[in-house]
């Protein structure tokens, strides 16, 4: 329902009226109700994502009666839809002058700078798949140590956490790299994905106490995961049992995104087939992977942009912290007795897509997913159950009391 106190300018009202008039034909003072998100997008301008058209036109069922919208209601509905967003279309007040409001990006960007920022890498996966290669290779540093084959493995799945500063013109990132050491590599798996699963929510329950703290800190230092990159194992058949039940444990807490790890060790062909297998599998288990495309928040050029990475997952990579020399320049890549395996060249593999996709395009909104999504439904469910303690508490004092 719309504020009451939200009140309309002359100017957008008497918009509001041409629109709802020029739809009334036959001046009855009603619109046919499936006209609706169309004339929304009169008003506010084709930015309006498929979601927000949806849920105006769900508001606007929702008054009809009998497939009519009266004028009231389609007021109310429009006021409603211009409290909940900022982009007003026709609806947008004309300044006669230069204000100054348009650098407001600009001073976001020099708080946004002087604070840093922060990311939070998690890689699962067997030893041996090159997980701490391919981290060294995304951010081209010694961010994770190498450790190779260990010689004694564990004997419970670990978790290791070590954070770096790192800084690109200008830019400073604390970047946190988690690592499982002894995921997947005991003779009996069950429940390894249990202690992760812990980690990520002991990140969820440190943030919701410093959060609702009374005297909480001006910035909350954020340790939730943000992302899980899930390394498979190129076997080239369909993903083992132990991932399937992993991503099932863990995707609704969790942005993850399955790569296909050392994919130099299959052909071009087995390389596509192995995906669509692992697609398939990802379908027929209903495991939800990053990025996703139905979000309320998302516009069609970032739905677009979303589908056309989902189509390319699992990403076949090739990590490597190694220079080699192509005809004369330097580049990471990987001498084989068959050849040179240029990291960064598409052709080879889709480590620049992954690399993109996390660091370049998509870094800001795995944050976004994580706070809004992952830990807004850990929040609701904690809050929800503290409450209902609470209550029962108060419901076992009111009858000690009684008796008293």
């Amino acid at each position: 329902m719309a504020d009451k106190r939200f009140m309309l300018t002359g100017a957008q009202r008497e918009a509001l009226s041409k629109v709802f008039k020029f739809a009334d034909v036959e001046e009855t003072g009603y619109v046919d109700v499936a006209t609706i998100s169309t004339l929304a997008v009169q008003l506010l301008g084709a930015q309006l994502s498929d979601n927000e058209k949806q849920s105006i036109t769900n508001k606007a069922e929702s008054k009809a009666e009998k497939g009519l919208l009266s004028y009231q209601s389609f007021i109310d509905i429009m006021m409603e839809a211009m409290q909940s967003m900022t982009h007003w279309g026709k609806l947008t007040t004309p300044l006669d002058g230069y204000v100054g409001f348009d650098t407001v990006q600009e001073q976001i960007r020099k708080k946004s700078l002087k604070r840093g920022f922060e990311f939070n890498l998690m890689v699962v996966g067997a030893t041996g798949l090159g997980k701490s290669t391919m981290v060294n290779t995304l951010f081209k540093s010694k961010i994770s140590r190498t450790t190779g084959v260990p010689s004694v493995i564990p004997k419970t799945v670990e978790v290791k956490s070590v954070s770096h500063v790192i800084e690109e013109k200008g830019v400073r990132l604390k970047l946190t790299l988690t690592d499982t050491p002894g995921f997947g590599d005991q003779i009996n798996n069950d429940k390894c994905w249990d202690p992760i699963l812990e980690y990520i929510n002991d990140q969820y329950k440190k943030y919701l106490q410093e959060e609702t703290n009374i005297n909480r800190k001006a910035r909350i230092p954020d340790t939730r995961v943000h992302c899980c990159l899930y390394f498979v194992a190129p076997t080239g058949h369909r993903m083992k049992p132990i991932d399937i039940e992993f991503m099932k444990r863990l995707d609704k807490c969790v942005n993850i995104v399955p790569v296909i790890a050392k994919a130099d060790n299959l052909t071009l062909e087995e390389r596509e087939a192995f995906r669509r297998r692992i697609r398939e599998d990802i379908e027929a288990n209903k495991i939800h992977i990053y990025p996703m495309v139905k979000r309320d928040d998302l516009d069609e050029e970032e739905i677009r942009a979303n589908s056309r990475i989902r189509e390319a997952l699992p990403f076949a990579v090739v990590g490597s912290d190694r220079f080699v020399t192509v005809s004369g320049k330097s580049v990471l890549g990987r001498k084989t007795k068959w050849g040179l395996i240029e990291v960064e060249n598409k052709n080879h593999c889709e480590f620049s897509q992954l690399r993109d996709m996390l660091i370049r395009t998509h870094m800001q909104d795995l944050k976004e997913v994580t706070n809004t999504i992952h830990y807004e439904s850990f929040r609701k469910v904690q809050l929800t159950e503290q409450q209902k303690n609470r209550i029962d508490l108060s419901d076992i004092s009111d009858t000690q009391e009684s008796k008293i």
